[in-house]
């Protein structure tokens, strides 16, 4: 292949590269979360196996349960929950499950006695998940994860406050109502701890990120251009590249600018020289 024919192969991969995701910091998967706070990176990922816990944060069980008085709350983070024993027994389960499979449609489920029946309400789905720091002035605290349900009669939600605790697990064992239908729990588990990341300002900082784009709008219009006068000109082989005499002489122009450039510093520095007269002592 000619050289000038390769430009449009490199042109093409160079676009395509600039099309592929950068990194975000709003996280990745549903329970991930990547946070940079003065330089330093912490990176969540409750659901990823560890030696100790193969599961992550996710219950063993297949669920989370939390009985006060007289309801009783399933839950199970990142993912749906199963139950492989101990199911739900409850009334009105008909959007998680129904009754022969209760619970194991949603992600979070709750049972309150209503005049002397057991009556189930879902207050979370894997899919409504949302995490976010506990506390945005110390990363390293825990994320708070919560999922929702909107029903035909009211919304829910399940709130579960993830500490770090590299030590043990603590399950919940209490939980907070607010409002008609939102609950609160607290939980601490060595997946709630985050992994820390010295960035050291080693980014591309705005200046690089501002080259990069005009860079990638730039191979653009190139790309578009050649794709329009192949396909659409019938104009083929490395004529097709719009203004390609203009960028091979790119390099060129740029050589005489430097060289004027440098040229025109050399005199000033003869010039100053020059200025100065001898003075007898």
């Amino acid at each position: 292949m000619p050289a000038r024919d390769g430009i449009v192969v490199f042109l093409l991969l160079f676009f395509i590269l600039c099309l592929e995701p950068q990194l975000s910091l709003g996280g990745g998967g549903a329970c991930e979360l990547a946070v940079r706070h003065n330089d330093v990176l912490y990176n969540y990922s409750l659901s990823s196996p560890t030696s100790k816990y193969p599961h992550g944060i996710l219950s063993e069980d297949g669920f989370y349960k939390v009985v006060v008085n007289e309801t009783s709350l399933w839950f199970q983070l990142c993912d749906q929950m199963i139950f492989n024993h101990d199911p739900p027994r409850c009334y009105d389960c008909q959007d998680c499950g129904g009754p022969l499979h209760c619970g194991i449609a949603c992600s979070a489920l709750v049972s309150n006695d209503i005049d002397g029946y057991p009556v189930c309400t879902t207050i979370g789905r894997a899919s409504s998940l949302q995490i976010a720091l506990i506390d945005q002035n110390n990363p390293l605290k825990g994320v708070h994860v919560k999922t929702s349900s909107s029903g035909t009669k009211r919304n829910c939600s399940l709130s579960v406050s993830v500490f770090c605790d590299a030590t043990e697990v603590q399950v919940p064992n209490d939980l907070n109502i607010t409002g008609n239908c939102d609950y609160a729990v607290v939980l601490r588990h060595p997946s709630g701890c985050a992994k820390v990341i010295n960035i050291d300002g080693g980014g591309w900082g705005w200046f690089g990120t501002l080259m990069m784009i005009i860079l990638c709008l730039l191979v653009g219009y190139i790309l578009v251009g050649t794709v329009y006068r192949f396909f659409f000109l019938g104009i083929h082989g490395t004529e097709a590249i719009p203004n390609l005499e203009f960028w091979f002489s790119l390099p060129r122009r740029a050589k005489s600018m430097l060289g004027n450039l440098l040229r025109r510093f050399s005199r000033q520095g003869r010039n100053s020289r020059g200025s100065y007269t001898p003075v007898n002592y």
